[in-house]
């Protein structure tokens, strides 16, 4: 157990320590464009393993109705910008496939 507080400990320093240089440096700042450009990188890697392989619930829906919602996301995500938007018509455009007669 006191493994889990030296962790909890460590990750909750080197999170301030991150805080406080970020807090020094621009939003337009290299290095914080270079950790943004990498969780959305991330972040894009997790949603397309989650569509392309997906588990659990979202194991059920055909293929088809994944992509599609993806890319009714990915084209409104593209054109309008906001994240709020493309949720919502991703989440509709796989429901209306999902249901679609093969």
């Amino acid at each position: 157990m006191a493994e889990l507080g030296w962790l909890i400990l460590g990750c909750a320093g080197l999170r301030g320590l991150g805080l406080a240089l970020a807090g020094r440096m621009g939003a337009d700042h290299p290095l914080i464009r270079w950790a943004a450009a990498v969780a959305m990188a991330t972040l894009a890697a997790f949603v397309a393993q989650a569509l392309l392989w997906p588990s659990g619930a979202l194991a059920t829906l055909p293929p088809l109705a994944r992509l599609g919602g993806m890319a009714a996301a990915g084209v409104l995500l593209w054109w309008r910008g906001g994240l709020l938007g493309p949720v919502l018509a991703g989440v509709a455009v796989a429901a209306l496939l999902s249901r679609a007669p093969p």
